[in-house]
């Protein structure tokens, strides 16, 4: 957990858990989640972490320590202008993603919709990503069960990086209720993909390019597309960073960051940064 972090569309970061059960970005063929790598480099040797990423660790107390952060509303942030006015933004479970296989609902109740709910933690909007949506609507279904109503400051959002991969948000749309933030997180985008069905149902879309080992490539013509999408629907929209590989009408883009997170390098046309209201 972290009370500031460098991404871009957050102020801080949280995890009940620690490690994954696995996705397209950490399996047999391919593993360039960040949060799996940083478990390879420091899982047997730092107390908060897994000991490996596979094993799913339970963190009880972050997300308390969390809520009682200080509150950040109408709080100037130089370095994230783009987060001005807004409350402090917590993201949850950025490494690690807390509903996988072993993690009880009962824990989750307990761990993240108590502290989220409480006097402390109303102050700040968290947004919580997952790459298993269809367990987060499973969880939002046991909630109201028993007559616990998803809180209005617990944004549900699902990652996305291929065609594939859209089939994710069907669940997604079944978290919470109306008054429910539900978003994406469509990074790292590897091909193109058209989300105009969906977004009329959606709050917020950050996009970004790949980075890490052996990245594959991102099409600038892919954030103008999406842009323009999300424009149309009147849905925010968030460019994080353009990767590594950047391609423009078929030639490669050299940035001098590494990752092109530096938006003032990029063509005005894609300097786009909004959150929800």
């Amino acid at each position: 957990m972290s009370m500031k972090t460098k991404i871009e569309w957050c102020d801080s970061t949280v995890n009940p858990t620690m490690g994954c059960d696995g996705c397209e970005l950490w399996s047999s063929e391919r593993k360039t989640c960040y949060a799996g790598v940083l478990h390879l480099r420091y899982g047997k040797n730092n107390k908060g972490f897994a000991s490996t990423f596979e094993g799913v660790t339970h963190f009880p107390g972050r997300m308390e320590k969390a809520a009682r952060w200080s509150d950040l509303t109408g709080i100037s942030r130089p370095d994230k202008p783009w987060l001005n006015g807004m409350p402090r933004l917590i993201f949850v479970s950025d490494m690690s993603d807390a509903l996988s296989k072993n993690v009880p609902f009962e824990f989750l109740h307990e761990e993240i919709i108590t502290n989220v709910s409480s006097e402390h933690g109303r102050r700040h909007r968290w947004l919580w990503l997952t790459k298993r949506p269809e367990k987060m609507a499973k969880f939002s279904a046991w909630l109201e069960e028993r007559g616990v109503a998803w809180p209005d400051n617990l944004w549900a959002g699902t990652s996305i990086t291929s065609r594939a991969t859209t089939s994710r948000i069907k669940s997604l749309l079944k978290v919470g209720d109306d008054n429910t933030i539900r978003f994406l997180s469509v990074e790292p985008q590897v091909e193109s993909i058209d989300l105009s069905k969906w977004l009329a149902k959606l709050d917020w879309i950050i996009q970004g390019g790949e980075s890490g080992a052996k990245p594959r490539a991102f099409d600038i013509g892919w954030a103008i597309d999406l842009i323009g999408q999300c424009n149309a629907c009147d849905v925010s929209y968030f460019l994080k960073q353009l990767g590594s590989v950047v391609h423009q009408d078929g030639k490669r883009i050299v940035f001098k960051d590494s990752h092109a997170r530096n938006w003032m390098e990029w063509p005005r046309t894609i300097r786009v940064r909004r959150c929800p209201a």
